[in-house]
């Protein structure tokens, strides 16, 4: 039996840079937490923006704090597709060469030149977690779900360190495909 691992389900949303907070919302503006997430110091926030592709907006995105260096937002597949947007599949934060958007906000609206990513799957594992399950930070596994519809998840990155807690991730169109919801459990499983 290999190791379980929780699942989330992130639906679309969006990380924003200060300075895009300020822009946004206003100067010295700061995000209204209103759900505690299970990655340790991260919310969801009460303010939610539009986002706006060549084809269409997505209305009313949730904002997920705390601020970032740089703002990110991230679609499932079919979300990037409806605004027309070719987002790529990446890990979060990997930003260089990514198509943007238009954000926008009650104050004011931003031009993001990159930015738009389709999230890479990934496991969240503390130390002690990542070493009980016997894998290491940036690994790639199997994911075996045993959701209405099992299916072995391939290629599904480790990130690990102290600021993590356990946590698997996967959009909605994954989840969907797996019959997965937030209150089931995969299992890892090590490559050969």
């Amino acid at each position: 039996m290999g190791y379980k691992v929780g699942v989330g389900v992130s639906n679309k949303h969006v990380h924003l840079s200060e300075e895009h907070l300020a822009v946004l919302f206003g100067e010295g503006y700061k995000l209204t937490p209103i759900k505690d997430l299970t990655q340790p110091g991260q919310f969801a926030a009460d303010e939610k923006v539009d986002v706006v592709g060549p084809k269409g907006t997505i209305k009313g995105m949730r904002i997920l704090g705390p601020t970032r260096p740089q703002s990110q937002v991230e679609l499932a597949m079919t979300d990037a597709r409806g605004v027309g947007i070719d987002a790529p599949i990446r890990e979060s934060g990997h930003l260089e060469g990514t198509p943007g958007a238009k954000i926008i906000g009650p104050k004011g609206e931003v031009d993001l030149t990159e930015g738009v990513i389709i999230a890479l799957r990934h496991i969240h594992l503390n130390d002690e977690q990542a070493k009980e399950a016997g894998v290491e930070n940036k690994e790639l596994v199997d994911v075996q779900t045993y959701g209405t519809r099992p299916l072995i998840f391939q290629d599904v990155l480790i990130r690990s360190g102290s600021t993590h807690e356990k946590d698997f991730h996967l959009d909605t169109d994954e989840a969907n495909a797996a019959g997965l919801g937030n209150d089931d459990y995969v299992e890892i499983i090590k490559k050969a």
